[in-house]
């Protein structure tokens, strides 16, 4: 388990539950997954309208949940066609898609393969949206998708989500230029608690970075988090007010804690201490439970923003030490 910094201070015992037939619950749902070929499709993106001439950009989409097509990004320099590149796939955060081709260049222009995930029904709030619909229709919910869903965990719209990431990294695995062998997962606040289940259900990858992590011990840091998107369950909880039990059954599915505790990879971590949004509670106790080795990057005096750029400087230099094995 990470040795969590002296400066964080002791932290509460963790509220989130472990539901007796997590694991065999994640078994079934991804070995229902992979019935389906990934059946990746690449469509090259050329000529104008992508004027990043020293990357190259496929349109890729594979089958996610339930066999449904997700929609991906994938990129990689230009000047190193016909190599075998390790590859980060990336996960957005709340509210955003994939967006368009070129909009989020680091890590292609850090010489690895990358592959930037749609996000099924998102892709509303920021950026340049998205491209893969959500098929599913729940019960009533609240404005937006932490509740979709919500009174099961089959039914769950992170469930979904989750699946969509791990057949991700499958079919990413897939393709004859990606070293397999060499696959991280990466995510901020949303990305980041669905990176922790991802690492959680795919034993054998190669490392796993988070910021501000969303969907971490949510019965503690629902109660103090500000505005959205914990306010949506706040809102659905103030409605349905016999609802509470069987909504949390459900995020204790999720919870990056309970995924945590079964990650092995090695763990670079961000933590805004300031953080009303997603607060950093949660990313703390995720942190403390992570079964593989973690490093931990603090920022004292921010908050849902973490260390932006001075974090994914961090993030891609820890990437590029264990590609290559020169890892301190």
């Amino acid at each position: 388990m990470a040795v969590l910094p002296e400066s964080l201070g002791p932290l509460p015992a963790v509220a989130v539950a472990e539901p007796e037939d997590f694991d065999g619950f994640w078994e079934r749902t991804l070995s229902r997954a992979r019935s389906h070929d990934p059946d990746a499709v690449l469509v090259e993106r050329t000529g104008v309208a992508q004027p990043l001439t020293e990357l190259r950009y496929w349109d890729f989409s594979f089958s996610g949940f339930g066999g449904q097509r997700v929609r991906a990004w994938l990129s990689r320099p230009a000047s190193r066609d016909g190599e075998v590149l390790p590859c980060v796939v990336q996960i957005p955060g709340y509210g955003r898609g994939r967006g368009l081709p070129g909009e989020n260049p680091h890590v292609a222009a850090a010489g690895m393969a990358h592959l930037l995930l749609d996000v099924r029904g998102q892709g509303y709030g920021y950026g340049s949206g998205g491209d893969t619909p959500d098929p599913d229709a729940g019960a009533p919910e609240a404005p937006g998708v932490v509740t979709r869903g919500i009174a099961s965990p089959a039914t769950y719209y992170y469930r979904r989500l989750i699946v969509d990431a791990v057949r991700a990294v499958d079919a990413v695995r897939a393709q004859p230029d990606i070293d397999s062998e060499r696959v991280f997962v990466m995510g901020n606040s949303q990305g980041g608690g669905v990176a922790l289940a991802v690492a959680g259900l795919v034993p054998d990858l190669r490392g796993v970075t988070v910021s501000v992590p969303f969907l971490c011990d949510v019965p503690a840091v629902y109660q103090v988090a500000q505005g959205e998107p914990y306010a949506e369950l706040v809102r659905y909880l103030a409605v349905r007010r016999t609802g509470r039990e069987e909504a949390f059954r459900t995020l204790s599915y999720v919870d990056g804690v309970n995924h945590a505790r079964r990650a092995q990879a090695p763990s670079l971590w961000g933590l805004g201490l300031r953080d009303t949004c997603c607060p950093p509670l949660g990313g703390q106790q995720a942190l403390a439970a992570y079964a593989g080795p973690a490093q931990v990057e603090l920022y004292p005096d921010n908050g849902h923003e973490g260390g932006e750029f001075h974090y994914l400087r961090r993030q891609l230099a820890w990437i590029r030490e264990r590609c290559t094995g020169s890892e301190s």
